[in-house]
């Protein structure tokens, strides 16, 4: 599935964005063209066509890229986005079954729900020393901190063990923790 995702400023200083993606099912010639957009951090708004041929798309797709330029929205490098790791403590060093399952929940949970937000994207997890990390590449790491609690809570995943920290693009190591206050020391490792 192709995606562009776009982002830009509006005049009251609040970011925007537009994405566009071209879906088609498995044995099947048609697909849909999907545009999504609104303010990042709200609940977006979704315009689709049906029926659409990977030709069709094409069009489609140049049409949206023209249609953002000329409205200042840009593709954002990611070296312009930063880190926001969703973390939690583990009783295992390798995590259990139980671990496993909650992984494959929260990670599903936040893509879907931050996405929809333009908050960002769910780019890995993975289990550390008696810890899972889930790593989200943000435009937005503040507002994503908030919608994270959130997802998390709605999902009724276990927000107990969970703390949130952020970081610049590159500077994982820099991480800082923003959930829960006061801040303490944060390690992936």
């Amino acid at each position: 599935m192709a995606i562009i995702r776009t982002y830009r400023m509006n005049e009251k200083n609040e970011l925007q964005f537009r994405e566009a993606w071209f879906q088609q099912f498995e044995d099947e010639e048609l697909g849909q063209f999907v545009v999504n957009h609104g303010p990042v951090g709200h609940m977006s708004q979704t315009s689709e066509v049906q029926d659409v041929t990977a030709d069709r798309a094409d069009e489609l797709f140049a049409g949206f890229a023209e249609a953002c330029a000329a409205e200042g929205y840009k593709e954002l490098s990611d070296q312009e986005q930063s880190w926001v790791i969703v973390q939690y403590a583990l009783k295992t060093a390798e995590g259990t079954a139980r671990d496993k399952y909650l992984q494959n929940k929260a990670t599903e949970a936040l893509a879907g729900h931050l996405a929809w937000r333009g908050l960002g994207t769910v780019e890995s997890s993975d289990f550390g020393n008696r810890k899972l990390n889930i790593r989200i590449l943000s435009p937005a790491p503040k507002l994503a901190v908030n919608a994270i609690k959130v997802c998390i809570r709605e999902a009724k995943l276990d927000f107990t063990k969970m703390v949130i920290a952020t970081a610049p693009y590159d500077g994982l190591d820099q991480a800082r923790m923003a959930y829960p206050m006061p801040p303490k020391p944060f390690s992936l490792d």
